[in-house]
């Protein structure tokens, strides 16, 4: 297996990964914060949908989009109407990592913002803050730790995401092919030696983002700790 080709599945790897993230973060940081601020009817099952990608096949995941963005899905019409084709291209795999890692991000984001003493930004809005400057230049700078590392490990779960891709965006070289479905086809093949190779490239990547997010961690911890 040529170096080109590793590199050309490392940067569809990264790239399905990173929009992912960016993708969900948004959503996670509102769901996270209204699940850590309001007690409303249904809260314990708005907690338990966000959770269930984690706990259902990801096969099942990937069926279910496939269902969605089809032509005989419920949303036929609007792919139709749009001109819009999701399934077996790379957006198809933003969204099956997305989905999949989501709820990581968005129960790190609750977590985190469940640590924030409410009365800040209470503070805040006696100052003249209005509800949106006092998120965003009180609540959130202060969660920012717990957002942060949910969104490295979002990103991480993004990376090795496997059986919700495989259905929803195929294995196609150099549109849809990730790290983690170039190892599957390889091993298919009996192409054990590339295997290895990618086995190789995506646990550096894995292990690089966790390094960064422990690295970071310690950091704010002791900056935190010498205040």
């Amino acid at each position: 297996m040529s170096s080109s080709e590793v590199l050309a599945l490392i940067a569809l790897t990264l790239r399905v990964a990173g929009v992912a993230t960016l993708l969900s973060l948004p959503v996670a940081v509102a769901l996270g914060y209204l699940l850590a601020r309001r007690r409303f009817p249904g809260r314990a099952l708005v907690q338990a949908l966000v959770a269930l990608p984690m706990v259902v096949p990801p096969v099942a995941v990937g069926f279910g989009l496939l269902w969605l963005m089809g032509d005989r899905g419920p949303l036929s019409g609007l792919w139709e109407a749009t001109g819009i084709q999701l399934v077996f291209t790379w957006w198809a795999a933003v969204l099956a990592a997305g989905i999949v890692g989501f709820p990581l991000l968005a129960r790190a984001c609750e977590q985190a913002f469940a640590e924030v003493d409410p009365r800040y930004a209470q503070v805040a809005r006696s100052l003249g803050f209005g509800p949106t400057q006092a998120f965003l230049r009180v609540t959130l700078p202060l969660a920012r730790r717990g957002v942060l590392y949910g969104t490295l490990l979002a990103f991480t779960r993004a990376l090795g995401e496997f059986g919700a891709t495989a259905v929803v965006a195929g294995i196609l070289p150099g549109r849809t092919e990730t790290l983690a479905l170039g190892i599957w086809s390889r091993v298919q093949l009996g192409d054990d030696a590339s295997a290895l190779v990618l086995c190789g490239a995506s646990f550096a990547l894995a292990l690089a983002s966790l390094l960064v997010a422990e690295t970071w961690l310690r950091r704010g911890g002791s900056g935190r700790s010498g205040t």
